[in-house]
């Protein structure tokens, strides 16, 4: 079990007094027995009213109103948990899905649903013949196959850290062989969808417990990785940005169908566009040494 210590600051600075909209904030974990949350803070300048909601997927999502205009807008989450990671990656998968190719039963394609399908245009199947070269490398144990997909993104793509909003596209990462945390993750979903895995988006913090910094790939600001489903073992964490699997210093936040809907903060402000000056984020991911 690890004690971490989360602080995440968005800060928004313009040029003349603006009044704020509605803003939604998405960093706030659920309780689960791998993760337990002892502690969250919300601290907003100028302050807001809070009212707090499960989205579709069951995530924890604040919605913020603001009466007073400011030139500038802080959001300070804090949090303390404690994260039970798996000691060994062993995953007890059902006998059928533990060799690939395998079919999910009827109940298990029912709920994944979409989450089983590509959502991104590939006319030219580019991500899925990619995809089927681990097939045809003779690959028939299913975590065996997953993993090298996993570790094929951490090898030969580069990460690189992009400030503009959105996520690109998988195909265009296979072309340019780079990406950020949310452009990897996204090509893994893609990919494993393709075979017929059912995946979906990630949105969370990585913790480097060799460095409390938090300069590990992905550290020191939010990370993002994806969750496969395999009968048997469940969901199983693949975080293709630094070549892990079910690592204990990824910290989840929330899981959505596409990243487009796992933005940790998003809102509007009225007032000239000229108005807005900067957004400053800074993430913080230690170990909790107080108790």
């Amino acid at each position: 079990m690890k004690l971490i210590k989360i602080n995440h600051s968005t800060t928004y600075r313009y040029s003349r007094p603006v009044r704020f909209g509605e803003h939604r904030l998405m960093m706030r974990p659920r309780d689960s027995h791998d993760l337990r949350l002892t502690r969250a803070e919300l601290t907003l300048s100028p302050p807001g009213r809070v009212r707090w909601l499960h989205d579709v997927f069951g995530n924890s999502i604040a919605i913020v109103e603001f009466s007073d205009p400011g030139t500038h807008l802080q959001i300070v989450s804090t949090l303390m948990l404690e994260r039970y990671g798996l000691e060994q990656p062993e995953f007890p998968i059902a006998p059928e899905p533990a060799t690939y190719p395998f079919v999910y039963s009827a109940s298990d394609r029912t709920d994944l649903g979409r989450l089983l399908e590509q959502h991104y245009p590939d006319p030219k199947d580019i991500v899925g013949a990619w995809a089927h070269q681990f097939v045809h490398a003779g690959t028939a144990d299913t975590i065996t196959l997953l993993s090298h997909i996993n570790t094929a993104i951490k090898t030969d793509f580069a990460y690189e850290r992009r400030d503009e909003e959105g996520t690109q596209s998988p195909v265009v990462t296979l072309e340019r062989r780079a990406g950020s945390c949310r452009d990897l993750a996204l090509l893994l979903i893609e990919a494993v969808r393709s075979l017929g895995f059912g995946a979906r988006f990630v949105t969370g913090y990585l913790y480097d417990a060799a460095d409390d910094s938090g300069t590990q790939t992905g550290g020191g600001a939010t990370h993002a990785w994806a969750e496969i489903y395999l009968p048997g073992a469940g969901w199983i964490e693949f975080d293709p940005t630094n070549g892990l699997i079910a690592a204990h210093n990824l910290i989840r936040v929330a899981t959505t169908r596409d990243p487009a809907q796992a933005v940790p903060v998003s809102g509007t402000f009225i007032g000239g566009a000229s108005a807005f000056q900067s957004m400053e984020v800074d993430v913080s991911v230690t170990a909790d040494n107080s108790v």
